[in-house]
């Protein structure tokens, strides 16, 4: 296996003199780039171009992780050439969060084999009901089937998100890829790090990610109160205050929802993830030092790999928000934990999508550092 990474700078140009030369049916390209390049997208041709055989995968963000850098207004990208992990890709188009479960299990049912042994997926970031995409896939797949992966972002302006379908940034569509054969190794790790405060609240109206209302009254209200002055500035600094959801089947499962949009003539929020009726809810601040923390939690839960290997960190765009300045400290504390040698690449999302624990169907979370690290054994 071999694993390669570079840029792209609109200014600077590509940061390597060359492409790698490993373009092969076992390649996996993955490029994570700024919203922008949906009009402009030479780039990402000029990728494509170069690895024809190859499997080309990627998103918008809103930041590009490259090593311990953010960068912005960039590609990304990581070029693995596998030794005997087999890959294929499929995609499909979505119309709104009402077609999501029925683009998981498309996804799902497209790569079902055998010799499955984990799907990445990157989807539309707004128009898609993460929480129902993975319960499409999870209605096909095996549970020992790894699915992790993320939504696509747009920055703070939450307006079009794209996914690279047939080597072009493509709106409203998901991608999968599924990798095969028993030499891969897997790991995978995803913390948060907030604070929940306030009084917990029943979600007493809500259809999938749409939330109406929380003990009777309008939602949308409600959360303005908390947020205060900075009610004004909504969709986007709901960011710094996320919707913590109580899993009613394990009581000390957490899930965080990050808000897509609002409403104010229904006085609703749509979320990234489903918010069912009867949820007890709880919402939640930052504490920059445990945020970092938690990205670093995430490095170490992906476990060791016996050779060359990439990872993918997804985190959340309201992380990004909140920490500020601070921000590459948790991108560089996450790199300091992973296994020595790996290459680091990823974006900044509307949400992330990992197990919540070993051995557990995966759930679309939000505001939380997810890293996937992919290598092979002899």
């Amino acid at each position: 296996m071999r694993v390669d990474s570079f840029s792209y700078d609109r200014r600077a140009g590509w940061s390597c003199p060359s492409f790698p030369d490993v373009d092969s049916e076992s390649t996996l390209v993955l490029v994570f780039g700024a919203p922008s390049f949906f009009g402009e997208p030479s780039a990402i041709e000029a990728l494509t171009k170069a690895y024809p055989r190859a499997t080309v995968a990627g998103c918008s963000s809103a930041g590009e992780i490259h090593g311990t850098e953010i960068l912005d207004d960039s590609l990304s990208v990581a070029v693995v050439r596998f030794d005997k992990t087999q890959l294929r890709m499929t995609s499909v188009s979505v119309d709104g969060a009402i077609g999501s479960f029925d683009a998981g299990r498309q996804i799902a049912s497209s790569l079902a084999d055998p010799g499955l042994r984990a799907i990445f997926i990157l989807s539309d970031g707004i128009s898609v009901n993460g929480s129902e995409l993975l319960r499409g896939v999870h209605a096909i797949t095996s549970r020992k089937v790894i699915v992790t992966g993320g939504l696509a972002g747009d920055g703070s302006r939450f307006l079009q998100t794209w996914v690279i379908v047939g080597g072009l940034p493509t709106g409203r569509a998901v991608v999968g890829v599924g990798l095969y054969g028993d030499a891969l190794e897997i790991g995978h790790g995803s913390r948060g790090g907030w604070d929940v405060f306030g009084p917990e609240r029943r979600v007493t109206r809500s259809k999938g990610n749409v939330l109406y209302e929380l003990d009777g009254s309008p939602a949308l209200a409600r959360y303005k109160t908390y947020l205060g002055d900075r009610a004004s500035g909504l969709p986007a600094t709901a960011l710094l205050f996320p919707l913590a959801l109580r899993d009613r089947a394990n009581k000390g499962k957490l899930l965080l929802r990050a808000i897509l949009g609002v409403d104010e003539e229904e006085q609703s929020m749509t979320f990234a993830g489903s918010v069912p009726e009867g949820s007890i809810v709880q919402l939640m601040r930052a504490n920059l030092d445990r945020l970092i923390e938690g990205a670093a939690e995430a490095g170490r839960d992906v476990g060791r790999v016996s050779r060359e290997s990439v990872s993918v960190a997804i985190s959340c765009v309201g992380r990004r928000l909140v920490l500020g300045e601070r921000a590459e400290e948790e991108v560089e504390v996450a790199a300091e934990a992973l296994p020595r040698g790996t290459k680091l690449v990823g974006f900044y999302s509307y949400g992330e999508i990992c197990p919540f624990a070993r051995g557990e169907p995966s759930d679309l979370h939000n505001q939380t550092m997810t890293i996937t690290t992919l290598s092979e054994h002899d």
